[in-house]
């Protein structure tokens, strides 16, 4: 049994985590590489960036209210997209924030380099193991060692500020939009990354006190804060020094000071970066660590990894393993490339939040926020599509290394996760309900759809008990329209045969079964029409008189493989892909007044062909329809596939149950006839019809065939192989 981590994490703690996650780097280092992509038009990507993260930050503080546990952003990605990119989001978060802490590290030694001199690397390997001691004693302690940091850091930068302020130029800001708009979203993609921090919190969640309240408030609090704070600083830093004299500078906030405050402003621009960037050093330990945690407590991740200290009460081995990993970026990689390519990939997952946050209202998971995001869904696709696009700013270096991490997280679930975890996101059954709501509105759509004339294709002479049997059942799919059924029989002769005006002459079988043919009209009370076609090539001929006809319909039997199929294909098979209207294809056992009809999907929604048929011949009988379906799916599929089956069954005049069926060998009841959906083509039978296994009915099948433009599309087919 896992202990609990202690709620003693209040507002004032959470407002610090989370502005003391931003000020760092982005105010500090960031100004002069984004003064060099946009000139004084920086000023704006600092606040179009803080306008960009809010959707993030809504959907985040949303889901945090729901879900107050440790690990923020892999537990909703993880509950909202399922097991695989919740491991993606907290193996790549983790190391995002990781790598982070690092080079705010190792950027805030520069600063100290002004006033000391001292090997950079040795200072900031000090630093770190500082700091991970202190998150190793307790939450607490790290949130009230946060208030102190920040406070102090805030005092020194509004001091630089107002003191600054009075020697702005205003030629500074000449020619503002000099790099034009490609300028612009480059540089905001560049200091996008500024404010990932904002919902860093989220992922002590746990150790928060009332995070109903406290979690939104201080999320989008510090967002508002930061993004002012961030606006005049970098006004003033813009508008106090020429242009381009702080570009590329490793300490552009210290020389805009010395400019107008001299020795006294650059101290305390230097005490407020140290203490900045360790701020943004010990955020990044204590909020990292508890992706870890939380991956292992959902069997993602060892289970070492969740063990808390019960002498501290904090997770020592996550913290320890995240220490480890800052401690040897420091120490070995050139932290500033790598912590780009992170920045990139938090912003792909700063668009899959606002991805989980629709997933969760739309599927059928339980989900109670606190608070709500407002102009749902149009806030959240404003924030992953914007997420996107600033992803691509960030160059082909950053999405090579978005790509890497991705691919390495994948390898991970699929090495160790997926033997171990057998669960599903929340847009799984989202996905999955919008699937069942589209197919339910096509078999609507079948239904208002009128059969008024069936062609019943007789390609075999196996005497009156066959014809019978497929003329009655084209006679009970239109008895309903009042339409008319059409029997043919097809007689195939040799190419080196020529038709001549003697095989139009009818024989003694051909009346026979026209007159067996007429007397069904009368028995079956459903007007039947007889005739006899000879061709040398059948399938061509069925298609043609059925599309000279205008049939709605076509019906016949399944042939067996002969020699001449495997060599040339499956004459029906061929009828099937040209016909111009639908096709069903009979497996024929006898047809005798079916009333228990079972209708059979692939373990997806039913076709809506084979609804309506199973449909019209279980009225026409006075009888029933079973759906078959897999009864081996998750709690949450079962839910939905229940509703789906619900509303169906509301759409059909005919008593409907469901019939759950194994895949091990069991079966229900035997029914009098088997409907089921048709494979589109060889293609799609291989790659999507690899489904649960119908038992044998041991009756009549059907299997329907729509007419290529009512078929699924094949991104459809797949999502119903996916998610049903």
């Amino acid at each position: 049994m896992t202990k609990d981590l202690e709620r003693d994490l209040g507002l004032p703690s959470v407002l610090a985590i989370s502005i003391g996650a931003m000020i760092g780097s982005g105010i500090f280092i960031l100004p002069a590489l984004a003064l060099k992509i946009a000139g004084p038009a920086v000023i704006v990507a600092y606040a179009l960036a803080g306008l960009l993260v809010v959707p993030a930050a809504l959907s985040k503080s949303e889901m945090a209210t729901a879900m107050p546990e440790a690990g923020g952003t892999y537990i909703y990605i993880e509950r909202g997209m399922g097991p695989l990119l919740g491991t993606v989001a907290g193996v790549g978060t983790w190391f995002s924030l990781s790598f982070k802490g690092a080079l705010a590290l190792v950027g805030g030694v520069p600063y100290l380099l002004l006033l000391f001199d001292l090997p950079l690397k040795p200072v900031a390997l000090a630093l770190a193991g500082v700091l991970i001691l202190i998150n190793i004693v307790g939450a607490k302690q790290t949130g009230r060692l946060q208030v102190a940091i920040v406070v102090v850091m805030l005092a020194a930068l509004g001091w630089f500020a107002a003191g600054s302020a009075p020697s702005v130029q205003s030629a500074n800001y000449a020619n503002f939009f000099a790099d034009g708009i490609g300028g612009l979203l480059a540089a905001t993609g560049l200091v996008f990354v500024s404010y990932a921090g904002v919902t860093k919190v989220a992922s002590v969640a746990e150790e928060v006190e009332d995070p109903g309240k406290n979690i939104p408030l201080g999320i989008l609090g510090s967002l508002l804060f930061t993004t002012l704070l961030y606006v005049g600083i970098v006004a003033v830093l813009v508008g106090v020094t020429d242009p381009g004299s702080v570009a590329g500078s490793l300490t552009p906030v210290a020389v805009a000071a010395e400019a107008t405050m001299g020795q006294a402003g650059v101290i305390a621009v230097i005490l407020a970066a140290i203490l900045a960037l360790i701020s943004t050093a010990n955020a990044g330990i204590l909020s990292s660590s508890r992706y870890p945690l939380a991956m292992s407590r959902d069997q993602l991740a060892p289970p070492s990894l969740s063990e808390v200290s019960e002498r501290f009460g904090t997770p020592l081995n996550a913290i320890t393993l995240t220490g480890a990993v800052l401690l040897l970026l420091i120490a070995f990689v050139p932290i500033l490339e790598i912590a780009k390519l992170a920045s990139a990939f938090q912003i792909m997952v700063f668009a899959l939040i606002n991805v989980a946050v629709i997933a969760f209202r739309e599927g059928s998971a339980e989900y109670e926020p606190v608070f709500t995001s407002p102009l749902y869904p149009w806030m959240q696709g404003f924030g992953a599509i914007t997420g996107l696009l600033l992803l691509t700013q960030m160059g082909p270096i950053a999405l090579l290394g978005a790509v890497v991490i991705v691919v390495a997280s994948v390898l991970w679930y699929f090495a160790y996760v997926r033997q171990r975890v057998d669960r599903e996101g929340a847009a799984t059954d989202a996905i999955r309900r919008q699937v069942g709501r589209e197919a339910l509105t096509d078999v609507e759509s079948e239904i208002q759809r009128n059969a008024n004339e069936v062609l019943v294709a007789l390609t075999k002479r196996d005497g009156g008990a066959r014809e019978r049997a497929l003329v009655s059942l084209a006679a009970d799919l239109v008895r309903s329209d009042d339409g008319r059924v059409v029997a043919v029989r097809f007689e195939e002769v040799p190419d080196q045969m020529p038709l001549t005006d003697d095989m139009t002459t009818q024989s003694e079988a051909d009346i026979s079964f026209e007159t067996r043919t007429e007397a069904l009209s009368d028995e079956l009370g459903v007007e039947v029409e007889a005739d006899e076609i000879v061709s040398h090539d059948t399938k061509h001929a069925i298609v043609n008189f059925a599309e000279g006809r205008g049939v709605d319909a076509i019906v016949a039997e399944h042939e067996p493989l002969r020699l001449r199929s495997r060599l040339g294909g499956d004459p029906i098979d061929w009828v099937v892909r040209h016909a111009h209207c639908d096709v069903l294809l009979v497996d024929n056992l006898g047809y005798n007044e079916p009333e228990q009809v079972a209708l059979s999907g692939d373990g997806g929604p039913y076709p809506p062909l084979a609804v309506t048929a199973a449909g019209a011949i279980a009225e026409a009988n006075g009888g029933s329809i079973s759906m078959w379906h897999p009864g081996n799916g998750s709690d949450e599929q079962q839910r939905t596939v229940d509703d789906y089956q619900s509303e169906l069954s509301s759409m059909l005049s005919v008593p409907v149950q469901s019939e759950p069926f194994r895949t091990d060998g069991g079966a229900p009841p035997r029914p009098d006839l088997l409907v089921r959906r048709g494979a589109d083509d060889r293609i799609r039978n291989a790659v999507l019809d690899d489904g649960p296994t119908v038992p044998n009915p041991g009756c009549t099948t059907i299997t329907a065939y729509p007419h290529q433009s009512r078929r699924p599309a094949l991104w459809r087919r797949l999502l119903e192989r996916l998610t049903f």
